[in-house]
């Protein structure tokens, strides 16, 4: 797997901000910013960004709250426009103005904020398993575990887990599980694992989520190649939500990934083919 580097910045608001930088720094291409799920960090992109990193630039940051970066004193600084602003800054700091932003779940929403907020800092955009909705059911399922904390008393504890919590993940041998139960669970004080996310942002994104108009923000993408991703066995994007958004976005690239659920890891077969295709066309 390729190395990177591990980065720190101030947020605008003085947090101190975690990221991960793989590839060249100078190189030509434009560069890739993958923007994690909800309660997800910088982790969940290792496989797909040491793949990228052979020819792009690739940045994968932990928002406030969340992985290495700091929680915030303030919950209410959880909100959606604050992890924007974060984004924006990191762009900055780390030197570049364009970039291909692939947004897994919550990312995906940050990344439509981006394209209102920023336009010309978006180059093109990958949309792993989210859309402008989000399905009643898995909007539930996300909910009821961000804000609870579920303590484990060792790893083989916290991938089984895991397994429970998401069964439909693309993972397939013990040791894939177990790295996915490094990237949710990080040891605490008490010897215990915990979530590896400040639990109170779950109150703050409950209220944010009514601010907004999400089909309004999705159609800031026209314009910008879009390729997204569905999990066949997604209970988060429906088949009827990506559907409307290719009425909306005519130029979209639907991909659906079968037998897999909510998110992608965007290293199954079919999705890293279409990926690849994908960022060939992106100069």
């Amino acid at each position: 797997m390729t190395e990177y580097r591990e980065r720190r910045y101030l947020a605008e608001d003085g947090l101190s901000l975690y990221y991960r930088d793989y590839g060249d720094p100078l190189s030509a291409a434009i560069p890739v910013l993958c923007l994690p799920g909800l309660t997800r960090n910088s982790r969940d992109f290792h496989r797909v960004a040491s793949r990228l990193a052979g020819e792009r630039r690739v940045i994968c940051p932990d928002y406030r709250g969340r992985g290495m970066s700091d929680y915030d004193p303030d919950a209410s600084h959880y909100h959606p426009m604050v992890h924007i602003n974060d984004v924006r800054h990191l762009m900055t700091v780390a030197g570049f103005h364009r970039a291909v932003i692939i947004g897994t779940s919550f990312g995906g929403f940050l990344t439509m904020g981006l394209a209102l907020a920023v336009p010309s800092a978006i180059a093109a955009v990958v949309l792993n398993d989210v859309g402008p909705e989000v399905t009643d059911s898995g909007l539930e399922r996300i909910m009821d575990y961000v804000g609870r904390d579920h303590p484990q008393p060792d790893w083989p504890s916290a991938a089984a887990e895991m397994k429970r919590m998401f069964p439909n993940l693309s993972f397939e041998t013990d040791e894939e599980w177990l790295a996915g139960a490094r990237g949710t669970w990080r040891e605490g004080d008490d010897g215990m694992l915990h979530f590896d996310w400040d639990v109170r942002l779950a109150g703050t994104i409950g209220k944010a989520r009514h601010e907004f108009d999400p089909w309004s923000l999705f159609r800031t993408l026209r314009g910008i190649p879009v390729l997204a991703f569905r999990g066949e066995k997604s209970d988060v994007l429906s088949p009827e939500i990506l559907e409307h958004m290719q009425r909306e976005h005519p130029e979209l690239k639907a991909v659906t990934v079968p037998d897999v659920g909510h998110p992608l890891s965007l290293s199954e077969p079919q999705a890293v083919e279409a990926l690849n295709e994908f960022l060939d066309r992106i100069e």
